[in-house]
């Protein structure tokens, strides 16, 4: 038994701060005031249950990842056979294989909706530390984005080739070095041999990279505590992280596992692509290239503009505009409580990034190419424009 484990809750100036007596290990120390009794707002609801899903789908990730590179050959000879033996052959390996695949599609599921909680609810509150933990979260996101196409292109199907093939000649676009860096990064003149290689060890690599950034997210969090419903930072009103939310994050996890399993057991190629079922080849290009349905919104963008350079900066800049959202948006009032107008504008916003998913998995012909310039445009409104000026509108309306 831990000796003088007993915890003492201390309540100075409305702060709730947590005093574990001496004789503890540090780490377990560390496990009470950070996960167990980490002081958290009372009102909190499901919506912020999606980045605890994330982080236990990410690990699930990792332990699936681990168990497949075993049997994994990164050979443009070998590779698309090796994962048909570990399908076919490896006891259990069709589902660690679907599992793999398919934890992609969950995870950005949950980052999404965490991303879209973290701009309803404010949780980058201008003008605190809050926006460099939102930062933060973004450089996660992008670094997953990353990971996840090279993931892709293990399998080296035919969209495996083709994808990686069209997404990397983007580098190209980069002025005066744009070739230099895609034939380091293709390992010769085209996606190859080298090529797969040098994306298996990266996407090896990388999960183990973003972990540490997920953990100094966790610490920034920490520092300045959760915002609430409300979209502020509050010392009162606090409440016990465990049981309370330790319960209704288990229960969150009890759902999506559920929905994870039947997609995994029932539906596993539901979110995946039937070209990627034959094997690469360079002389014969699919009707109809896309990349995962999670890069589709960014890839309609992409799409929009006629213009190589302007597509790809368009895209880079629909990702990157996140971290600017505590400057966009100057607004002393808080959550969306007190923005009425804001509610309606997000909604509108969350079904225009939906349908840019519809429109970058469409032909690359009219009248697709037309809405997506459309949505594009409405895209990058509700950042420039909608967010700053309505926000301010809605400050002087109250006071």
């Amino acid at each position: 038994m831990f000796i003088n484990k007993k915890i003492n809750l201390i309540n100075r100036d409305h702060n709730l701060t947590f005093k574990i007596n001496t004789g503890l290990n540090p780490l377990i120390k560390t496990v009470y005031n950070h996960i167990l009794y980490y002081p958290t707002p009372l009102n909190l609801n499901y919506n912020w249950s999606f980045g605890s899903l994330s982080g236990l789908f990410f690990v699930f990730q990792i332990i699936s990842g681990v168990f497949l590179a075993m049997h994994y050959i990164p050979n443009v000879e070998l590779a698309f056979w090796s994962v048909e033996h570990i399908m076919r052959d490896v006891h259990y390996g069709w589902l660690l294989r679907y599992a793999h695949s398919n934890g992609a599609s969950f995870i950005f599921i949950f980052i999404y909706c965490h991303i879209l909680k973290g701009i309803y609810f404010r949780s980058y509150l201008p003008g605190t530390s809050k926006n460099i933990l939102f930062s933060v979260g973004v450089i996660i996101f992008i670094l997953m984005m990353g990971t996840a196409f090279i993931g892709y292109v293990l399998p080296w199907g035919q969209m495996s080739l083709w994808g990686a093939t069209v997404i990397t000649s983007l580098i190209t676009a980069i002025p005066l070095i744009g070739n230099t860096i895609a034939y380091v990064v293709w390992g010769g003149y085209s996606v190859g041999n080298a090529t797969l290689n040098r994306f298996f060890s990266i996407h090896f690599i990388l999960p183990f990279i973003i972990i540490g950034i997920v953990f100094l997210h966790l610490l920034l969090l920490h520092i300045k505590g959760s915002t609430n419903t409300l979209g502020i930072v509050s010392n009162r009103d606090k409440i016990y992280f465990h049981p309370y939310f330790t319960i209704k994050d288990l229960f969150s996890f009890f759902l999506a596992s559920f929905g994870f399993f039947l997609i995994v057991c029932f539906y596993p190629n539901l979110l995946g692509h039937p070209d990627n079922y034959i094997m690469a080849n360079s002389l014969v290009t699919p009707a109809h290239i896309v990349p995962e349905w999670y890069f589709l919104p960014f890839y309609a963008i992409l799409r929009a503009i006629p213009d190589k350079v302007g597509g790809v900066l368009a895209m880079f800049f629909s990702i990157i505009i996140l971290i600017f959202l505590p400057f966009l948006d100057k607004s002393p009032l808080k959550g969306p409580n007190f923005k009425f107008f804001l509610k309606f504008f997000f909604i509108i916003f969350v079904s225009n990034f939906i349908f840019l998913g519809f429109l970058g998995g469409s032909p690359a012909e009219e009248p697709f190419i037309f809405f997506s310039r459309v949505c594009s445009i409405l895209y990058f409104f509700y950042f420039i424009l909608i967010i700053p000026i309505f926000t301010r509108i809605e400050f002087n309306i109250v006071y």
